[in-house]
């Protein structure tokens, strides 16, 4: 059942991409982008994880163009407060939530330049790229992009998106060296306790665990994290969980080695957390990109899935992969992952 509804989708989603690509039909442009730059609207992704290797293009944005508006257009409640404080935006419009706002502030303005973000076809952003007005409308390649936008980005399927995001710069005339691409969190209130907790801790000899993920399919077992924390006595770790899983991380807080730390609030406050630690442990999930954020190293435990492990994988910072043999990270041994970590501990390679 679930499979046929997939599948439904897609075709609806093929479709309207199809009938878009009739009536709006760009010619695609060959010459460069020319001219001061204003203006420019992104199309962010819903996700945390996609939100945070947005942030590379936005600083850089900000740094070349110090003038230009930036205005981003989310998905969803999760983007929208992620982006909420971010210094480097100018505007944060919510699509579903602020219609008016978004009619007023988008659909009565023509901007320089329109990026969409995503490198497959997805209906709200399709429509989206054909009505908002743009003198300049920037894409990724692909078959049911064609005819939709002034120019496509031709870029491997299985590049980070870190890049495939900043490849827009390309078009701009903007080269970076490899730090630049570097992600980073927007701030965010951070509270009393919190703030408490990291000014007495000055140990980064912790090794952060994170037990939480963004489906089922990628949750490692609360009993696997326990058998991971008894093989290793001698070390120290701090639990990271999402506040569905506050139980489980109150649990593994009893054992002697695991120092107990305060809920989070916002993903920020738990960046604060994560470089604190010499290392992270986590599901394929946004942590990982916390984790490139502060160049944390990781060990990521991964699905069979190699597009994951490709476009998602860990950024800018040492890393170890752990593959699942099924579309579930919790069939991941946990004597596969006890013997990285302790080779990981003995040639200290981060």
């Amino acid at each position: 059942m679930a499979s046929k509804i997939i599948r439904q989708k897609r075709f609806i989603r093929r479709n309207i991409a199809r009938t878009l690509q009739l009536l709006v039909h760009i010619k695609p442009s060959q010459k460069p982008i020319t001219g001061e730059l204003k203006s420019v609207v992104i199309l962010a992704q819903e996700k945390l994880g996609d939100s945070i290797l947005l942030t590379p293009l936005l600083k850089n944005l900000r740094h070349y163009f110090p003038d230009c508006e930036i205005h981003l257009i989310c998905f969803s409640t999760a983007s929208a407060n992620f982006f909420r404080n971010d210094p480097h935006i100018t505007a944060v419009h919510k699509v579903k939530k602020d219609f008016g706002n978004y009619f007023r502030h988008v659909m009565c303005r023509k901007f320089d330049l329109l990026f969409n973000t995503k490198d497959s076809p997805s209906t709200n952003f399709l429509l989206q790229s054909a009505l908002i007005r743009a003198q300049y409308k920037v894409g990724h390649h692909h078959q049911y992009h064609d005819g939709l936008f002034h120019y496509l980005l031709d870029i491997d399927f299985h590049t980070s998106m870190a890049l495939k995001n900043c490849a827009l710069l390309t078009l701009l005339k903007v080269k970076l060296d490899k730090e630049k691409y570097r992600p980073y969190l927007p701030p965010a209130p951070v509270s009393s306790t919190m703030t408490a907790w990291l000014e007495q801790s000055t140990s980064h000899a912790c090794i952060g665990l994170n037990i939480s993920a963004g489906s089922p399919a990628r949750y490692w077992s609360e009993e696997k994290w326990s058998t991971l924390i008894t093989q290793f006595p001698e070390q120290q770790f701090i639990i990271f969980a999402a506040p569905q899983d506050s139980a489980s991380k109150q649990r593994l807080e009893q054992h002697r080695n695991v120092t107990a730390t305060p809920a989070t609030g916002n993903l920020y406050e738990v960046g604060l957390l994560v470089n604190k630690v010499q290392l992270l442990i986590t599901p394929d999930t946004a942590m990982v990109h916390v984790a490139s954020c502060y160049a944390i190293p990781v060990i990521g435990l991964y699905t069979a899935a190699p597009q994951d492990m490709s476009r998602f994988a860990p950024y800018l910072v040492d890393y170890e992969l752990i593959s699942s043999n099924t579309p579930n990270v919790g069939d991941i041994e946990v004597g596969v992952v006890i013997r990285v970590l302790k080779r990981k501990l003995v040639d200290n390679s981060w």
